[in-house]
């Protein structure tokens, strides 16, 4: 007993002496445990970011707040779904735009789709030209000023890659759509293409629309009209208008002819082609005879009227994420002597997804 009183008289008179040297560890403990299991939260679900050149970027904070440390983020794609109610069940669309100019007319109908902006986000490609770098500033312009306006105006996410591939100089549609420089200039969209969508795409992305930069004139009901249909792609039907010399009056005429049924001829055509030759449809000199959506657009027919497709173009695609995820891209090589969009469609129906179209559902290319 003794003994055990001289020992208590002897810890208490050391801690009155060196009190740090026996309450350091102590101290170390708590603050090992503060600093593993404890994290400030982020005031703001959203950041701005500021680039070098003054353009403002929205980034989505997706790290998710119930976990220890806010430093890792879980998705669960078997949970992630694509729904004919998608504004409903909030589901992300993203919106892809391969951009050689910029046109006002596109943007000003890009901003009078309805869908709900918080779940839109976008993406852009433009080329390593001077079209390109004309682009990007007004495009640079035009963001800049509706995510720095009304919070309930902005994007969720918009982002910018510059090509990183070669582009055609001459972006002219009399020299885009020459037959001999098909080829090349299809390879080097579908290789733009595949860098946005790669580098875009979310784990949280539920739908994605193609867009043509040069598409300026679509119902404002855009999305949730293809949304409705719940087909894995789905294209609009592209039209043009035009003045009618002849008549004397305003006038619509197809412009896109990528989109088609496939045919006996166009099969024939590609069993007698050497490995690295393409079909381009829409050509004289490559007369497949494939029926064409284009020409079954009836001006009293319903909407909604769908058929079945072979062949896709990029104007308006509205694409279920899961069929990228699932490997369906945009060949820039010839992949069944198809090429670029015509080659995603054949490489999705290769993976088992169905193709359709809407002859009577029309978006309008701008007329140069």
């Amino acid at each position: 007993m003794k003994a055990a009183s001289l020992n208590r008289n002897n810890f208490i008179r050391q801690i009155r002496r060196r009190p740090l040297t026996l309450l350091g560890p102590l101290f170390l403990i708590v603050l090992t445990y503060w600093f593993f299991f404890t994290s400030s939260k982020p005031t703001s679900k959203y950041s701005y970011k500021t680039k070098k050149n003054g353009f403002f970027s929205r980034q989505h904070d997706v790290i998710p707040r119930n976990l220890p440390g806010d430093h890792i983020a879980h998705y669960d794609l078997n949970k992630l779904a694509s729904t004919p109610m998608a504004v409903y069940n909030k589901e992300k669309v993203l919106i892809l735009s391969p951009m050689s100019k910029f046109y006002n007319e596109y943007w000003s109908n890009l901003l009078r789709l309805t869908y709900p902006r918080e779940l839109l986000e976008l993406g852009f490609i433009v080329p390593r030209n001077k079209d390109g770098d004309l682009a990007l500033k007004k495009l640079e312009k035009a963001i800049k000023q509706i995510q720095t306006g009304k919070k309930e105006n902005r994007f969720s996410k918009i982002t910018i890659l510059r090509q990183d591939t070669e582009s055609l100089d001459n972006q002219q549609e009399k020299h885009r759509h020459a037959l001999k420089v098909q080829k090349e200039r299809r390879a080097a969209m579908a290789s733009a293409r595949n860098s946005l969508v790669f580098s875009a795409l979310g784990p949280y992305t539920s739908w994605v629309l193609w867009l043509d930069a040069d598409i300026i004139e679509s119902p404002p009901t855009l999305i949730q009209d293809l949304v409705s249909h719940d087909k894995p792609i789905i294209s609009a039907n592209c039209y043009q208008r035009y003045f009618d010399e002849e008549k004397k009056q305003d006038s619509i005429r197809p412009y896109d002819f990528n989109n088609w049924v496939e045919s006996e001829e166009g099969l024939k055509i590609a069993e007698n082609m050497a490995d690295d030759e393409i079909i381009v449809e829409g050509y004289a000199e490559i007369a497949t005879y494939r029926p064409l959506m284009a020409h079954f657009y009836d001006a009293n027919g319903d909407k909604n009227t769908e058929m079945e497709l072979d062949g896709v173009g990029g104007a308006a695609v509205l694409v279920k994420a899961d069929v990228h995820r699932d490997g369906a891209m945009f060949p820039p090589f010839p992949f069944y002597h198809l090429i670029e969009t015509e080659g995603f469609a054949k490489m999705a129906k290769r993976l088992g997804y169905q193709v359709f179209g809407l002859p009577n559902y029309l978006v309008y290319h701008y007329n140069e």
